[in-house]
């Protein structure tokens, strides 16, 4: 179960990850991640719901006619966003302001209905729920590191606020990184978003690579030391 878990993990976090690898969910990913607060805000809430829903189907998978399940599953993440809309409505009401719509589009979010039909209705609740915990922190990584390269450039700062938004226990966060930045209009607007997004998926296919070739390296001293030693 744990090496299951280890996979799971790195599949969510890397290997598979909504954003950086299969390239869904682009749309709440340009629209909101003008400052890292923001994508941090838009990712915790698709976690929320990724978790809950995949334990959810998991739990009932045996349940569910095959020939209506589709219908089903989206009728429950409609479900599940539209509590976690009341929920942030509710106690985090300055974010809720600023996702404003995105929030109920968790909804189209195709990522959430491929991993429950893919996915969760085929696995046990324990690898079903920590499957969508990890592509949510991953799709959730994806959006702050896209909002802080865009804020960082754009407005020269960092999680800026935070202590509005997520309230006074974040104020820790913000940062200014340059002073009396003139700002870069470009990287507020989707264009920008769209650049800083092919810069960091060309970063990940160069690590990728020099990643694999270490691997393989480190692969092929290993053999040759077994047959030195044979």
């Amino acid at each position: 179960m744990n090496e299951e878990f280890r996979k799971i993990t790195r599949d969510g976090l890397w290997d598979n990850n909504i954003v950086f690898s299969q390239s869904i969910a682009l749309c709440p990913l340009l629209a909101v991640t003008g400052t890292a607060v923001n994508g941090l805000g838009m990712g915790l809430a698709t976690t929320a719901v990724m978790v809950v829903c995949n334990a959810m189907v998991s739990k009932g998978r045996l349940l569910i006619p095959p020939e209506i399940r589709i219908p089903i599953f989206v009728v429950l993440i409609a479900m599940v966003v539209t509590l976690v809309d009341m929920v942030m409505n509710a106690w985090l009401h300055e974010m809720h302001k600023v996702l404003g719509l995105f929030i109920p589009l968790i909804v189209t979010n195709c990522a959430i209905l491929g991993r429950v039909e893919a996915y969760a209705s085929r696995q046990p609740v324990p690898a079903a729920a920590m499957d969508g915990l990890m592509m949510g922190l991953g799709f959730t990584l994806a959006l702050v590191v896209l909002g802080a390269t865009r804020e960082v450039l754009g407005a020269g700062t960092l999680f800026a606020n935070a202590s509005l938004l997520l309230g006074e226990s974040f104020a820790w966060m913000e940062t200014v990184l340059i002073e009396k930045y003139r700002g870069f209009l470009l990287m507020a607007l989707p264009p920008g978003g769209f650049l800083m997004l092919g810069f960091i998926l060309a970063g990940k296919k160069i690590l990728d690579r020099k990643l694999q070739a270490r691997s393989k390296a480190v692969s092929v001293n290993l053999t040759e030391s077994v047959q030195l030693e044979g």
